[in-house]
């Protein structure tokens, strides 16, 4: 058997064995949704969901190690980043962080990922649809802000 045979054969044999180890491609359940306007709510799920939620669609290639492997990272990564099926139980505080990264990394074009779009050209953000993104966080930073200074007002009778 000649030299190349045999490394063909070796490598054939460690892509079958690393199909063997496990790989996490759940699905928990969601504890409390995003309360967004229906074009946001529309544009987040087609856009953010797969990995930002506990809804992700896992596709065909998140079954085959090592790409497996890189998906599953990349998703719980992504979920312990920001989590729209937790937003709920997020503290005021966090959910401003977490509005003023959204805010940051959609008019940044960090997000969608670009590595993510090539697989997944229905994810893509047009100008105005980042737009309508980053104008809703924005509102809602404001929102909490003018909301906890009304409550300041309520507490000190001013």
């Amino acid at each position: 058997m000649n030299r190349g045979r045999r490394i063909g054969i070796a490598v054939l044999a460690v892509v079958i064995t690393a199909q063997l180890v496990p790989v996490s491609r759940t699905n928990p359940p969601v504890n409390g949704e995003i309360d967004a306007p229906p074009d946001v709510r529309a544009l987040l799920e087609r856009s953010c969901y797969d990995c930002h939620s506990n809804e992700t669609v896992w596709p065909w290639y998140s079954r085959v190690a090592p790409a497996s492997w890189l998906v599953a990272r990349d998703v719980r990564k992504a979920r312990d980043e920001l989590n729209f099926s937790e937003w709920a139980d997020y503290s005021e505080k966090r959910l401003d962080h977490k509005l003023e990264e959204i805010d940051e990394h959609v008019e940044d074009r960090e997000m969608p990922a670009p590595i993510y779009l090539p697989l997944h050209p229905e994810a893509r953000l047009s100008d105005a649809e980042r737009e309508t993104l980053v104008g809703w966080s924005r509102s809602e930073r404001a929102s909490a802000v003018d909301g906890a200074e009304e409550a300041a007002d309520d507490l000190t009778g001013g």
